[in-house]
């Protein structure tokens, strides 16, 4: 692949396997005027087809933007979509950028009174056509701009378009991934080679978006399996704590067993010889002056 920069910034074999597979190069079948020079075919179902070795150069060439920062905080990445989340916030996590995951707030690069007031050099945005509002904000106050753009995307107020599919979890993901592997590549903090204990040990599934009902589904499963384990180690305490209680039981019925009165204390046509304590007929006014003397 022919291109300005030095071989080792070049894409490897395994960079255009992942590309390919994340379906990277497939367009809509709408194309924007300005979008036309990265299209390299139209399929007969109408779909546009990217040019993945424009793809790669223009994803280089904003890595080598980003990493000629100074202050990583200068760098403000942006996704209104839900797709684009949890890869900006990761992109910010290594990177250090700041990360505006969610509705973009109007003023936040023009109003300086609002609380969320920035002032980035750069922004990066995952989608031209829904971060519109940051793109404009950011023509307003001269900051240059960096965006991953579909075939129907428009690239007006963008400087530096990567051409790719912004509509997939899996494109998306990986473009941010890759995006960031770059950066950290150009800046020195991560050696060059292949994915895994001798360059970058982190893998692109770490940025994919991911379902809030399965990761709720896999929290569950997870307390299943952990209750089912539980549920089996106490089955074996309670059969142990059942004969214990059991030979405890039997033991305290022994004690009370022995503590029953005996036949003789039992003896109830037995009738007190005082007074008239088993007379039921007598007065108790008598029984009152006999006990007491009389008036």
């Amino acid at each position: 692949m022919s291109s300005g920069h030095p071989d080792c910034l070049n894409a490897t074999e395994e960079d255009i396997q992942l590309l390919l597979s994340a379906q990277c190069h497939l367009g809509t079948k709408n194309c924007d005027k300005t979008m036309e020079p990265y299209v390299w075919k139209r399929r007969a179902d109408g779909i546009h087809v990217l040019n993945i070795g424009k793809t790669w150069e223009k994803l280089v060439l904003a890595a080598r933007i980003l990493s000629t920062i100074d202050n990583p905080n200068d760098i403000c990445v942006i996704s209104a979509r839900p797709y684009g989340h949890r890869a900006v916030l990761k992109y910010a996590g290594f990177t250090g950028a700041q990360p505006i995951a969610g509705r973009f707030t109007p003023g936040n690069f023009t109003n300086y009174i609002t609380k969320s007031f920035k002032e980035p050099r750069v922004i990066v945005v995952t989608d031209p056509r829904v971060d519109h509002q940051a793109i404009r904000e950011a023509a307003y106050v001269n900051i240059p701009v960096i965006a991953f753009c579909d075939t129907d995307a428009s690239l007006k107020f963008v400087d530096v378009a990567i051409p790719t599919n912004n509509k997939s979890r899996h494109a998306i993901g990986l473009m941010w991934y890759l995006l960031c592997r770059e950066v950290l590549r150009l800046r020195g903090t991560v050696p060059r080679g292949p994915t895994g204990p001798s360059g970058w040990d982190v893998l692109p599934d770490l940025f994919f978006y991911r379902d809030p009902e399965e990761i709720e589904r896999e929290a569950a499963e997870k307390a299943a399996a952990n209750a089912q384990e539980g549920y089996e180690g106490a089955d074996a305490s309670a059969a142990v704590g059942a004969v214990q209680s059991e030979f405890a039981a039997g033991n305290a019925a022994d004690a009370v067993f022995n503590a029953e009165p005996t036949a003789q204390n039992l003896d109830w046509s037995a009738e007190a010889q005082t007074g008239n304590a088993g007379d039921w007929a007598a007065d108790p006014q008598e029984a009152t002056q006999d006990a007491t003397g009389g008036w």
